[in-house]
């Protein structure tokens, strides 16, 4: 008898869990469709990942440049440059980054409300794209500057500090 209450009870506890959403953890975020990360690294002008194609063969981002700096030796003058290009980074991607939460709330918000229909939708995901698009092509254009300003010794130490493979040709024709 226990054997069969035991079996009862897992396949049970199968049933709840095969009828359980992926998603059911998220019903309670602000923006359901972003994480909590996704939305602190849009209110601070992070990365959110939208350099990764960068990052990741062999194109520095500023702000880990600047971080390290000592490490990669760099100049007075590369120095410079990359605090320069961080500043300008956070300023271009400040702003598109609370727009972009601000559309993604606005979105939410029509659904929540049960007052979207299919223009308003195709409207709001257009802007929310274009708002996308721009934001991670300033994030890999900062990539491709702070690249010329490294010579390829630095580049590659950039990417073997950060854990990297060296398996990619670092060396680019800037």
């Amino acid at each position: 008898m226990r054997i069969a209450i035991k079996l009862i009870t897992v396949l049970a506890s199968g049933v709840l869990l095969v009828g359980a959403s992926p998603y059911s953890s998220m019903q309670d975020r602000a923006i359901k469709a972003l994480s909590p990360e996704k939305i602190l690294a849009l209110k601070s002008g992070g990365g959110a990942g939208y350099a990764l194609s960068a990052e990741l063969n062999g194109y520095p981002g500023p702000k880990h440049v600047l971080e390290l700096a000592d490490k990669l030796e760099l100049s007075r003058s590369q120095r410079g440059k990359a605090k320069q290009l961080f500043k300008s980074m956070k300023n271009e991607v400040l702003p598109l980054g609370k727009n972009l939460l601000a559309q993604e709330a606005q979105l939410e918000l029509l659904f929540r409300k049960r007052q979207i229909d299919e223009n308003s939708l195709i409207r709001m995901t257009r802007a929310i794209g274009v708002l996308d698009s721009k934001l991670r092509a300033t994030h890999l254009k900062y990539h491709l500057e702070m690249a010329d300003i490294l010579n390829p010794h630095q580049r590659a130490a950039y990417s073997r500090l950060r854990g990297y493979h060296s398996g990619h040709n670092h060396r680019h024709a800037h």
